[in-house]
């Protein structure tokens, strides 16, 4: 990837950076199944972009929010932060194909959400580390100001939604186990999977136990309304 790359031009175009050192942008694109040819991976990238997208997202809530409380805060911040939100902005961004996979990874390729996911939070930390924290805003803003536009009201707790909905037909509390753990230590991801009697169970991957039952729950509570849609 040289400095007069069209392809790498037309994506610091999309990305609106202009990277000064761009082995930082070669790592946030690199998958962990390249790293063992010794050219490194976007993984500790993602675990600093993490935490700088937090900050900047939580900064932006309580600037367009001053009233809300914590728990509504919290609620919008981790709808605005998780898996799916970041697989968004990474496919409008069209980062998939930009990806770089080993052999044994690239019949996956650049569709998968959590590898989406993982590159936009690398992406982040790669234009911080590149240029301060002033570039990483303008980066976060551009893409998540829309999002915060599209949701004037605090997102519904997954969790809370469907203990509402199994309760209320007497089917009790929905069971909530962790079935896996994976990924290196400084970044790991938890699947859990959340069950209904007589309803089955769902299962959903995330780098924090909490945010794994939200996601599980989601699709639970999703999957059981369309069921009953008709009730």
């Amino acid at each position: 990837m040289s400095s007069s790359d069209p392809d790498r031009a037309a994506l610091e175009a999309r990305l609106g950076h202009n990277f000064a050192n761009r082995r930082l942008l070669e790592l946030a694109l690199t998958h962990r199944s390249l790293s063992q040819a010794g050219k490194g991976s976007y993984e500790r990238l993602e675990f600093l972009g993490d935490r700088v997208l937090g900050l900047l997202v939580a900064d932006m809530l309580l600037t367009r929010f001053p009233k809300e409380p914590e728990g509504h805060l919290s609620r919008r911040l981790n709808a605005l932060v998780r898996q799916e939100t970041l697989a968004k902005v990474a496919r409008g961004l069209e980062l998939g194909g930009e990806i770089r996979f080993g052999t044994s990874e690239e019949a996956e390729g650049g569709d998968n959400p959590a590898i989406l996911a993982d590159v936009c939070e690398a992406l982040i930390a790669a234009i911080y580390r590149d240029a301060g924290l002033e570039a990483a805003s303008k980066f976060v803003t551009a893409r998540w100001e829309p999002l915060l536009d599209d949701n004037q009201t605090p997102p519904r707790d997954a969790k809370s939604g469907l203990q509402e909905w199994t309760m209320a037909r007497g089917l009790g509390l929905p069971q909530y186990e962790e079935v896996a753990r994976s990924g290196p230590d400084h970044a790991p991801v938890f699947t859990v999977r959340v069950s209904v009697p007589g309803y089955g169970a769902e299962e959903a991957e995330g780098k924090a136990k909490r945010q794994a039952e939200q996601t599980a729950a989601g699709n639970m509570l999703r999957r059981l309304q369309k069921e009953h849609e008709n009730e």
